[in-house]
């Protein structure tokens, strides 16, 4: 029976079309892309296995054509397609509306090889809605081609980049790694950020602070206020000192108060009286913050609900292909007509006519070159669904739930109020005159701020519903000090990235495209150049050796100003305004204005790799030095007879490099890891117990006798992190031996016990956990406060997603992110399609992309899971398929 052929990329996605267009139509998934440039050796075709270019899949003497494969876990799938397209009147190509989406159109297109009596038609739509669905059934457009070029320009050039520069770091850094266009120079920013910690030099500074009295007929009374100036002269703060700890050059007329200074004028005021010397009242006015584009949402996700950008890439997915979200990969900040009456129709419900503007707010688009004609991420449907009416739990709760207070506060009124600057004035029995301020704000009307207040990067920073009352006073009013106190501060060095803020410097820098940077800090994650402490990236010594190779060898192609080029270029080419082969050709080959990659590469001449890795530890002239080994890093110093560089250190993974100091060094060496510290026998087992250095910190072990049971293994405890291997004693051992540590049985029967995990000290009862103040509370919480703990509710919608273990990187099939979970029956690994065990000889830490991509292909060969079949219903006797070998396919782009 003859049907309309529709394919989209996920099997999820094809289930809700395929239920909106009903009859007629057959909705199938591509399960990714479907073709790609050779991935090994294996993959490549055998006519252009001997070429020079041939192990790049580009023929780069030839106009830079790629050759295109079908990967072997594909094959039997674009048969069944095939078999589809034969009964089709008519094929729909329904892939997302960006480029990529666009590429994957025609590499279908291209490898269907429909006949020509089939119409094709390119499909699109921004949102999974009955009504989006229909409507784009019915309107479809021709593919891009201009689209298609950008995003194909965009895959050679990595290509080029990738296959001509991870060999130079193989051969002269380690093998197994990966060097990118953008991914290198993200990795560069966490490095140039550590670099900038490990320059810093601490600043002290101090001021006076101090709560004033206004009097009793004041509302408040006591407002507080700081020293502002000594004699004219502003005061010293902070952001006024270097990196090198010094006054900057440009603060000249600053008065740097130190400790004695601060104290002596906090006795010379002892006495003293101020009078108001100036009020300075303004309006304050806060306009709503623009609907989320990607970027966005994932800086949100991670400050408010503490995902990374690949979960919420992976959340937004599901959200997306379920129907509730527009398209998560977007721009822009604009919004239909009919998404703007929607919120304004629940602006005007929930809080009522007064917070709804008179006319709907529009958001421009301040992104550079935005891509694409999306909308912002928003609740889907012309009606918008609150987060209590959607049935959604976990994850996908919590972040529908943001999208849709972000949407429909984008159209309410502003935030006013009141900012007011109150300076007061002294005399000091010593004879200078001084200056407090005191600042304050008043919200007079909410406005947006009533649903929705966006998060900070920093607790230091003040969030936008932030209020300060002052007293009522006029310019001659005269106030007296309740109290003063001298402070002294310290300046801070940088603060590391986190994944939100290093995708708004990514953003910011113009370097890279809003819906590749979740896969780019994945990528940065799993090769092991960057891992988190906390929410902080910090990169591994192996990144700075990496790193230090792109900017002697590869200058340009690791500058943030070149990678913000490329950009522009893709864009320009996207545009038809710039031609794919002459940008290439520069890229690759150079000009006469530029020196191409190939020629670098070819170039390159003697590297030191020796050099790459090592790095002075406090000074050239310290005597000890980091090298970055095959094994991980490790520090060498002088030994005891003065003999340069005789002694070694394992350097911890965890220990971040700005703490790398010649102190802690001198410390490694005193006790390096896989030295073992004896602390005598344990009083019940008689067994040995030491104390080691271990990957991830120190800790205390029993010695098993030669003699153990087979499988008998030797009990193990962290040392707390008021313990250090200098300290611990054999009594402190014996304690953490003892964990965990059975708390009692609650009342429903449950045992709770207390246990030190990687994150902290918890509570645990059955598969519940609940996290504990400190590490003593492990030895000292009773039952009855381990009860009014897990009295306690958990926050909405928490607990019914546990968080992933692990996150790998985007599947190579299914372009979804892979995560480890924890199971029913035991961990495995998810690209929210497909799930597959993890086997029991494999452990989490040691699992990377490559595996977890195999292990799920080898599980998407079996097909879907079977459903359980309800009782009474008939069983259906399928006919055995007959697999047949398929000759290896290659495919040229059509010219």
């Amino acid at each position: 029976m003859a049907h309309k052929l529709v394919i989209v990329e996920s099997p999820a996605k094809a289930r809700t079309i395929g239920g909106y267009l009903g009859r007629g139509y057959v909705v199938e998934s591509s399960i990714g892309h479907i073709r790609d440039l050779p991935q090994s050796a294996a993959d490549t075709p055998a006519k252009i296995k001997d070429k020079p270019w041939g192990r790049l899949g580009v023929d780069v003497d030839n106009g830079f054509e790629p050759y295109y494969v079908v990967p072997r876990d594909k094959k039997s799938h674009i048969s069944k397609l095939k078999t589809l397209l034969k009964d089709a009147d008519e094929l729909y190509l329904a892939t997302d509306e960006d480029r990529e989406g666009e590429a994957i159109a025609w590499h279908l297109l291209d490898e269907l090889k429909p006949k020509k009596d089939i119409p094709v038609k390119r499909m699109v739509f921004h949102e999974i809605t009955r009504q989006a669905i229909e409507q784009a059934a019915a309107n479809p457009r021709d593919l891009n081609m201009e689209l298609v070029e950008a995003q194909e320009a965009r895959r050679i050039l990595d290509r080029l980049y990738g296959y001509e520069v991870s060999p130079v770091l193989w051969k002269k850094v380690m093998s197994g790694l990966s060097a990118g266009r953008v991914q290198s120079v993200a990795t560069r920013l966490v490095v140039d950020r550590e670099r900038e910690r490990i320059a810093f030099r601490q600043a002290t500074y101090w001021d006076l602070e101090g709560t004033f009295d206004a009097g009793q007929r004041n509302d408040p009374r006591m407002f507080p206020a700081r020293l502002a100036t000594v004699d004219g002269a502003r005061v010293a703060r902070g952001s006024d000192f270097g990196p090198d700890g010094q006054l900057k050059s440009s603060t000249k007329g600053v008065v740097h108060l130190d400790r004695t200074r601060a104290e002596a004028l906090v006795g010379a005021l002892a006495d003293t009286s101020y009078d108001v010397r100036s009020v300075e009242s303004k309006p304050y006015r806060r306009a709503p913050y623009a609907p989320f584009r990607t970027t966005t949402l994932q800086q949100e996700a991670s400050r408010k609900l503490g995902m990374s950008a690949s979960v919420t890439m992976s959340v937004a997915q599901r959200l997306y292909e379920n129907g509730f979200i527009t398209y998560m990969r977007t721009d822009s900040t604009t919004l239909s007509d009919a998404a703007v009456n929607a919120a304004r129709s629940q602006v005007a419900e929930l809080y009522g006519s007064e917070y709804l503007p008179d006319a709907p707010r529009v958001y421009a688009s301040k992104v550079k070159n935005a891509q694409e004609a999306h909308e912002a991420i928003r609740p889907a449907g012309d009606t918008f669904r609150t987060p209590a009416q959607t049935g959604l739990t976990g994850d996908q709760f919590r972040l529908y739930e943001l999208i849709w207070m972000r949407t429909v506060a984008s159209q309410m009124r502003d935030a006013v109020g009141r900012s007011v600057s109150i300076r007061l004035g002294g005399t000091a029995a010593s004879g200078e005159d001084v200056v407090f301020s005191a600042t304050g704000r008043v919200i007079t009307f909410h406005g947006f701020l009533k649903a929705y207040v966006e998060g900070t990067d920093s607790a230091e920073q003040r969030s936008d519903d932030s209020e300060t009352r002052l007293p009522a006073l006029s310019e001659g009013d005269v106030v007296t000090a309740a109290s003063l106190s001298a402070d002294g501060h310290e300046t801070k060095p940088p603060a590391r990235y986190t994944e939100a803020t290093l995708i708004k410097e990514l953003e910011d820098r113009e370097i890279g495209r809003p819906s590749t940077y979740a896969s780019i800090i994945g990528t940065i994650l799993n090769r092991g150049y960057v891992y988190k402490k906390g929410t902080a990236l910090v990169p591994a010594w192996l990144a700075f050796s990496v790193v230090r190779l792109l900017e002697e060898h590869f200058p340009r192609q690791i500058s943030y100003e070149f990678t913000a080029t490329m950009e522009d270029v893709l864009d320009e080419i996207a545009a038809g305004r710039a031609d794919l082969q002459t940008e290439l050709a520069e890229f690759y080959f150079g000009s006469d204005r530029v020196k191409g990659l190939k020629p670098l590469v070819d170039g390159l001449g003697e590297i030191d790799a020796r050099e790459l890795a090592t790095f002075p530890i406090g000074g050239e002239d310290s005597g000890v030095r980091l090298r970055v080994g095959r094994y991980g890093p490790y520090i060498e110093g002088p030994g005891d007879d003065g003999t340069a560089y005789a002694k070694r250190a394992n350097v911890p993974d965890d220990l971040p490099p700005d703490e790398l100091t010649l102190e802690k060094a001198k410390e490694l060496f005193a006790n390096p890891a896989g030295e073992e510290i004896h602390l005598g026998k344990h009083p019940e087992t008689g067994l040995e117990i030491v104390a080691k250095n271990g990957r991830f910190g120190p800790y205390v072990t029993e010695q098993l006798p030669d003699d153990a049971k087979k499988g008998q293994k030797a009990r193990t405890a962290s040392l707390f992190k008021s313990m250090s291997l200098d300290t611990v004693t054999l009594d402190d051992a014996v304690k953490l031996l003892t964990l965990p540590r059975v708390v009692g049985t609650a009342a429903d029967g449950e045992e709770i016990t207390a246990q030190n995990g990687r994150y902290g000290p918890y509570l645990k009862k059955g598969s519940d956990s609940r996290s504990l103040a400190s590490e003593e509370q492990l030895f000292t919480v009773t039952l009855e406060e381990a009860e009014k703990i897990y009295a306690q509710p958990k926050q909405r919608g928490r607990a019914a997603a546990a968080a992933p273990l692990k996150e790998l990187g985007a599947d190579p099939v299914s372009g979804q992110p892979i995560v480890v979970k924890s199971g029913r029956f035991g961990d495995y690994v998810t690209d929210g399609e497909y799930n597959a065990t993890i086997p029991k000889d494999e452990s989490v830490d040691g699992l990377t992309l490559e595996k977890a991509a195999a292990l799920l292909a080898a599980r998407r060969e079996k097909g879907p899971a079977k459903k359980t079949t309800k009782r009474g219903a008939k069983k259906s006797t399928a006919k055995k398929t007959t697999k047949k070998t398929a000759k290896k396919s290659t495919a040229k782009k059509r010219s």
